[in-house]
Formats: structure tokens, C-alpha cells, sequence
């Protein structure tokens, strides 16, 4: 493990930098690959390779490389995108990827691919890793067509599939909750006890460094959440909890705030906030996975941090 060299896709925004931090403290060498020039950490090096839009030729990129971690890829953006940016992106260029990475002799290839890949459901009962994918957008198509396509070539491949993500410098849903448990109101929320499966980063990190090691089964996909789901309601009181507060939830049906939100044309916004989708990391588990984070404990400490973007 020690020294091996690692290309790393996708390694800014959001989820990067704490992976490459992550394989730089374990002993590894990053190299980062950049549509541009850009500064990298301490111990890492770069390579620009362009944007995978168009095609890449990798073989410079992956010289005396060891393992391959793929994180680069369209973001779940909603709808309105045309669906061939997505396979285009999200699987041909991962294809292209990973068969150069085949050719060079990789050992490992890590995938990060979402669990949308299996579905897009939520209030359905907690999903299983061996059910049949049912992707219900073009964002979990693409990235269901990468794993399959992944299946069909003679390389160790790992596909993790994260559900929501938080940690410092996250946006989007995330940060919108944060900035609900920052508000110094009571909050009508209370009632909002279905399970979410949630996943710190610290965890995603700890599993892609988990994955590139033999104790981990390759040519598998694996559900990756923190073991435990947690209610909105829950996470509220968490993230409250890091800021020295006490819960300050109203009691309110969660019926009553569905109507609400149905008078107001916001259900579908709602049914995001308060549905549950539970998907537990069994076979990670089972496999030795051990995680670093603790739900609650590392909402709190994200609410202290006030880092969200």
C-alpha cells in the first residue's frame, strides 16, 4: 500500500480534497488529474488531462500508476439535461478510463457511483444490494451503465454507490438544513421521523481506501451509507446539539406540513426533505469496512464548524 501511486479524478469541489487527504495520510501518492493547471497539496502531484467531454488519451496519466480512483463525473443536477451529457460523461469516459487503465496494468480501480444507480424511490423499504437497479433518472442511468460496462472488461474494478453526503463544505440540501438549525426559532419539524441513510465524508474516505486494498471483493458494486439511518427530526437535534442548543422542535404532524407543502406546489421538495430511503453498507461490512464517523457526532461537529457552502 505504502508509496503506491493513485490517479485521482474529481479531486476539487467537494468530496475530493477529503479523499486526497485521506490517501495522502495513509502513505499513498496522489496524482491529480486537471482539466488545468492547478496547485495540489503537499504530497500529491498533477497531470492535465483535459475535460471528459471530449475524448482523453490517459496513457501519460497513468505511467507507473498503481490504482485508479474515479470521481469526475456530471453531477445529479436535476432535470433538463440532455441525457447523452450524462452518458457521455458519467459512463463512456469512465469506459475510456478504465480500459486504458486495464491496458496499463492498474491493479485496483475504484468507481464512485451513486445509489441512484439503484433507485431513485423514496418511502419504499430499505433497499437491498441484491435487488434489481431500477435508476428512475438519467443522472442513475449513466451511472448504473458505467458499473455494466465496468463488469464486461478484464480489470478489478470497486463501485461504491454513497447516498447524501455531508461534511464541511457541503451545499445543496445539506447546507439548507444546516442553515435551518442555525435559525434561533423553534422549527415545526419535529414530526419528521422518517429513516435517512446519510454519509459523512470521512466515511466515503475511509471506504475508498478501504476498497483499494485485497480485503475488499473486487467486480462488486456496494451500497455506501453511515450504518445507521437518522431521521430529519435527528438531525436537526444533532446539528443543534454542535451548536450548544437544545433540540427546539414543534411537534407537528408530518401529514399536516405534507399538506402544507402540497398548497404551496413544494411536495416534491418535501418528499425529498421527509421520505425515507435507508441503504445499509452491509456488504462493506461484512467485508471488514470499518467507519470512521459516527452520524451524529459528526453533525454536530459539522454545525460547530459553520463550514457549509
Amino acid at each position: 500500500m505504502a508509496e503506491a501511486r493513485i490517479l485521482v479524478t474529481g479531486a476539487s469541489g467537494f468530496v475530493g480534497p477529503h479523499v486526497v487527504a485521506a490517501l495522502i495520510a495513509a502513505g499513498y501518492r496522489p496524482r491529480l488529474a486537471q482539466r488545468g493547471p492547478h496547485p495540489v497539496p503537499a504530497g500529491a502531484e498533477a497531470v492535465v488531462t483535459g475535460d471528459l467531454s471530449t475524448h482523453t488519451d490517459w496513457r501519460a496519466a497513468l505511467e507507473g500508476v498503481d490504482h485508479v480512483v474515479h470521481m469526475a463525473g456530471l453531477a445529479h443536477a436535476g432535470p433538463g439535461l440532455d441525457e447523452a451529457l450524462y452518458r457521455r460523461i458519467n459512463t463512456e469516459a469512465t469506459l475510456e478510463l478504465a480500459r486504458a487503465a486495464a491496458d496499463a496494468g492498474v491493479r485496483r480501480f475504484v468507481y464512485l457511483s451513486s445509489i441512484k444507480a439503484l433507485t431513485d424511490a423514496f418511502d419504499g423499504p430499505p433497499l437491498r444490494e441484491d435487488m434489481e437497479p431500477a435508476p428512475g433518472d438519467a443522472y442513475g442511468r449513466s451511472k448504473l451503465a458505467a458499473e455494466q460496462g465496468l463488469a464486461a472488461l478484464d480489470l478489478d474494478w470497486v463501485a461504491l454507490r454513497p447516498v447524501l453526503i455531508y461534511g464541511p463544505g457541503v451545499k445543496a440540501n445539506m447546507a439548507a438544513l444546516l442553515k435551518l438549525a442555525r435559525l434561533p426559532v423553534p422549527l415545526p419539524l419535529g414530526g419528521l421521523k422518517a429513516p435517512r441513510s446519510l454519509l459523512a465524508v470521512a466515511n466515503l474516505a475511509s471506504a475508498i481506501l478501504f476498497a483499494l486494498t485485497p480485503a475488499c471483493p473486487a467486480r462488486q458494486s456496494y451500497a455506501l451509507s453511515d450504518p445507521e439511518p437518522i431521521s430529519v427530526s435527528e438531525m436537526l437535534a444533532a446539528m443543534r446539539a454542535g451548536l450548544g442548543r437544545g433540540p427546539g422542535l414543534l411537534p407537528v404532524p408530518e401529514p399536516w406540513l405534507r399538506q402544507l407543502a402540497r398548497l404551496a406546489g413544494r411536495e416534491e421538495t418535501f418528499q425529498k426533505l421527509a421520505g425515507s430511503l435507508v441503504a445499509r453498507p452491509d456488504r462493506l461490512l461484512s467485508a471488514g469496512w470499518q467507519p470512521q464517523a459516527e452520524t451524529k457526532t459528526a453533525l454536530a461537529r459539522l454545525a460547530a464548524s459553520g463550514r457549509a457552502g
